[in-house]
């Protein structure tokens, strides 16, 4: 009998299409000569030998095991575990049948469907992350559907998120918050940069991989600059985000956060890594939105006074209530950040790709595509960038609203090349550039007087001094708030007391002599 109920648990898993057949065959071979030509007497035996001979997951197991044979294969992959599962979508780990390459793939339920917006929502995140490319944003490779089942493709980050090492580790080292915080905030730089702004920014939507590198995920709520077909307006929802890490007026209305609102989600993100909660752990979703709105948070200096000044004011500045208040970009974040690491000995983890602008999949492509932008914005302000009253970056429209913008791609810089001129055609040469070119050329060669090198000296100095020099509103690290500097030797107003002291003395000697 219970041959039969094993030979039944086989065809399960000749079903699930999880194992070729002719590897199935071998390990059923293999298996019996090893165990006297009988099959197990129960079948979670036989499962157990099929996971330690590597065919099969436990979480593959476990559905076998509950009858289910079907939904192991999606498309081209099939799906080893589960990675999580979120209020609109689940997150499985999976495999290439071909290339054997493991994937991370988001799957939106069937029964979510049917509700247009959240299938629109499901898309915006895909453009969304088909617009990144950025060693510290997980990369999106492919949406498709099997079915009425709709999935998203992504890179699979072995690791744990920022909130699961917290959790685990406890508040962390405060060179190694800030490397974290460094490397989102250029993850950040590069989609604000593309037109993205995230508006989900905390702790579980940053993965730490094996070799340190944080990695930032989850579109599910960004906003594409100048698109205004949101599904948030169709189910009029105006607050969007966490509750723990939410800027104060993406609270009043999620569709104007702009990238200073990532950058205080950022900022609470910090906070957390530096204390083991967020800036306001207790109370209600409504309380705490409203703390984020009028009360400051409680100072990290009550649980870790031994923060360094430096960044404990980073921390602060980026969680300022007022978007006026906090840094501009999430670029100057991760500048400063590299600056004071840097002073202490230590630097940002590299992501082991090289430059952030030649390495990568498309990374040339997307860099002259932010060049362009760039230069279309400086060549309609006269050359000079401006950046919008409300801190967004929107794309130059050709026409009236609701037209796509007309961007070009910046040219290779193979193609920048001089143009041929017709044959016969004598080339001018200015005089004038020949001779500065010339003078460049011997000042760079003839030796220098020790007046003139002292002179430099001085001046690397200074400009070495100036890249680590307090920005305005920088805490001194020399003088921290409450500091009262020494005072040498006794001081003045002992030295007018005697005085005074004498001269009464002498006056009641002089009354009593008088008398």
């Amino acid at each position: 009998m219970s041959k039969v109920v094993d030979q039944s648990f086989v065809d399960l898993v000749r079903r699930s299409q999880l194992i070729e057949e002719d590897q199935l065959s071998k390990f059923l071979a293999n298996y019996e000569i090893e165990h006297g030509q009988e099959l197990p007497e129960r079948q979670e035996a036989l499962a157990e030998a099929l996971v330690e001979a590597e065919l099969l997951t436990d979480w593959q197991v476990d559905k076998l095991l509950a009858g289910k044979h079907r939904g192991f294969i999606l498309g081209k992959y099939k799906l080893l575990g589960q990675l999580g599962k979120g209020g609109m979508s689940t997150v499985y780990l999976a495999e290439h049948v071909l290339m054997c390459a493991r994937r991370a793939i988001k799957v939106l339920p069937k029964n979510r469907v049917k509700n247009s917006t959240y299938l629109d929502r499901f898309r915006i995140e895909a453009r969304a992350a088909a617009k990144l490319d950025d060693p510290n944003i997980v990369r999106a490779y492919d949406i498709d559907q099997e079915g009425d089942t709709h999935y998203l493709v992504m890179e699979y980050v072995e690791g744990q998120d920022l909130h699961l090492l917290v959790k685990d580790k406890g508040a962390l080292e405060f060179e190694s918050a800030a490397d974290y915080i460094a490397q989102v905030a250029c993850g950040l730089e590069h989609a604000h940069q593309m037109g993205l702004i995230h508006r989900d920014i905390k702790p579980a939507n940053c993965l730490l991989d094996t070799n340190g590198v944080v990695k930032l995920l989850d579109m599910g709520l960004a906003r594409i600059t100048g698109d205004e077909a949101s599904l948030t307006l169709d189910n009029i929802e105006n607050v969007l985000g966490t509750a723990d890490y939410l800027a104060p007026e993406q609270a009043l209305n999620s569709h104007q956060a702009d990238q200073r609102s990532d950058i205080y989600s950022l900022g609470c993100t910090l906070y957390f890594l530096l204390t083991g909660h967020p800036p306001y752990p207790e109370g209600s979703i409504s309380e705490r939105l409203l703390k984020h709105q009028v009360e400051p948070a409680p100072s990290i200096l009550k649980e870790r006074p031994d923060i360094p000044p430096i960044l404990h004011h980073i921390c602060e500045k980026m969680m300022a209530k007022d978007p006026k208040e906090r840094y501009h970009s999430a670029g100057e974040i991760s500048e400063r950040i590299r600056d004071w690491l840097g002073d202490r000995g230590s630097d940002v983890k590299d992501s082991g790709m090289g430059s952030r602008t030649g390495s990568g999949v498309g990374s040339d492509v997307f860099s002259r595509f932010a060049q362009s932008l760039n230069r279309t914005a400086s060549e309609s302000t006269g050359g000079s960038k401006v950046l919008p009253a409300d801190g967004s970056l929107k794309s130059p429209t050709k026409g009236g609203p609701g037209e796509e913008a007309d961007l070009s791609l910046a040219p290779l810089e193979e193609e920048q090349k001089l143009e041929k001129k017709p044959e016969g055609t004598e080339v001018e040469h200015n005089t004038d550039d020949l001779t500065s070119s010339m003078e460049e050329t011997i000042s760079e060669i003839s030796p220098r007087s020790l007046i003139e090198e002292t002179l430099a000296k001085r001046e690397q100095a200074e400009l070495a001094y100036a890249r680590f020099r307090r920005q305005p509103g920088e805490i001194d690290p020399l003088r921290p708030p409450g500091f009262s500097p020494p005072s040498y030797g006794t001081p003045a107003w002992v030295y007018v007391v005697i005085g005074l002291g004498m001269l009464a003395v002498l006056g009641v000697v002089l009354l009593l002599a008088s008398s």
